[in-house]
């Protein structure tokens, strides 16, 4: 959003809390984008004077702020809550590890922000709820940080796949070979969440788009395959869906040194009609299993149609769909947060996309709750 429109609206004065991946992308998107002011970076480690000193070294943004830990850029803190009191911001947005999500949405909602959250929505389903009743009582907007609803070419994938007929059947997966500092990011997300519930929102936030059908049971699988975790988790999960419309899914994730990079990178929807696959031949390739950037990335669709002629041949050939709007990593948060700034400014109504990201979390911990217990869960209606 930029020129004499924004110029005219006042700024969203946002307070940038967790300054590592996703942090560091969304503070970029506010230092870029006209309609935001970033008031403070917070983080416990270092991560947010390396962040500060990299967006200093871009443009636009402030060239120098009083307050600052570094002395130039943007202020920073240590702790949230001084940093919340002390900005008294229009807007946070939270970037840290899920089992704080929830204190921290509310924390902000309380003293009268929006809130930007990335997925998920809390480290339990309750908190889920909690921080959404929070924002309807302060009246405030709450965007979940579901990128994928906001890349166009899934957008393509997932209205493509309604004309294959029901059932569907989907296969995806997200495989990550982590080591160095990526490894120590999954040890610690860990902590509260195993792979199939942190990467697996999306994935089953994507099948409920896919089927607009309601998930009536859910198994799954999961292993440890290391000790350098919490005894009890598991660093391998793959989860199974039934749709109340015949459609079934499965989604597989993995996280550690020791996850195989073969077919790591699957995203294919079969239904009556034919099938529809993402053929990521470079977001797919070795090396690629723990790159943000790979993750979203579409390059191409193939879609297969079933139709066969009098002799039972393919009557027409798979049609290759090359992707022209194919934003890159940093270019998707920025349409994230150009939307957070759209909601705020036309007062959009949330509560639809506030219930779906509740609703794939109930189904992930469904999933996690299989692979504890080795039994099915059936989803209540």
């Amino acid at each position: 959003m930029s020129g004499s429109t924004t110029q005219q609206i006042k700024k969203v004065r946002i307070l940038v809390v967790g300054c590592g991946n996703m942090g560091a992308s969304h503070a970029a998107a506010y230092h870029e984008l006209d309609g935001f002011e970033i008031v403070g970076l917070v983080s416990t480690g270092n991560s947010k004077a390396v962040l500060n000193q990299a967006l200093m070294a871009s443009a636009p943004g402030p060239q120098a702020s009083s307050g600052t830990a570094s002395g130039a850029g943007y202020p920073l803190f240590e702790d949230y809550t001084q940093a919340l009191t002390a900005t008294r911001p229009d807007a946070v947005c939270i970037s840290t590890y899920p089992d704080t999500h929830e204190s921290f949405a509310i924390a902000a909602f309380d003293q009268g922000c929006h809130v930007f959250i990335e997925k998920p929505l809390a480290d339990t389903v309750e908190g889920a709820t909690r921080v959404a009743q929070a924002a309807a009582r302060a009246g405030k907007k709450l965007m979940v940080g579901y990128i994928l609803r906001h890349h166009p070419s899934w957008q393509r994938f997932i209205e493509m796949s309604r004309e294959l007929g029901t059932p569907l059947v989907m296969r995806m997966n997200l495989n990550q070979q982590s080591q160095g500092r990526m490894w120590t990011v999954h040890r610690n997300l860990m902590k509260s969440l195993s792979p199939i519930v942190d990467c697996g929102v999306h994935y089953i936030d994507v099948m409920c788009q896919m089927t607009r059908s309601r998930p009536t049971q859910v198994s799954a699988i999961g292993a440890r395959l290391t000790e350098e975790i919490p005894a009890g988790n598991y660093n391998y999960g793959q989860l199974q869906i039934r749709f109340e419309n015949g459609s079934v899914g499965w989604y597989e994730a993995g996280w550690g040194p020791m996850i195989s990079e073969t077919a790591f990178f699957v995203k294919d929807v079969i239904g009556p009609k034919g099938s529809l696959s993402i053929v990521a031949k470079q977001a797919g390739a070795s090396g690629k299993s723990d790159s943000i950037e790979a993750h979203t990335k579409t390059e191409s669709l193939r879609y297969h149609r079933a139709d066969l002629d009098e002799k039972d041949n393919f009557r027409t050939p798979d049609t290759w769909i090359n992707l022209e709007d194919e934003p890159g990593h940093q270019e998707l948060c920025n349409r994230e947060q150009i939307f957070f700034l759209k909601a705020i400014h036309e007062d959009l109504d949330l509560t639809d996309a506030t219930a779906d990201a509740i609703a794939s979390l109930r189904i992930a911990f469904a999933c996690d709750a299989s692979v504890r217990t080795g039994q099915i869960v059936l989803l209540d209606k």
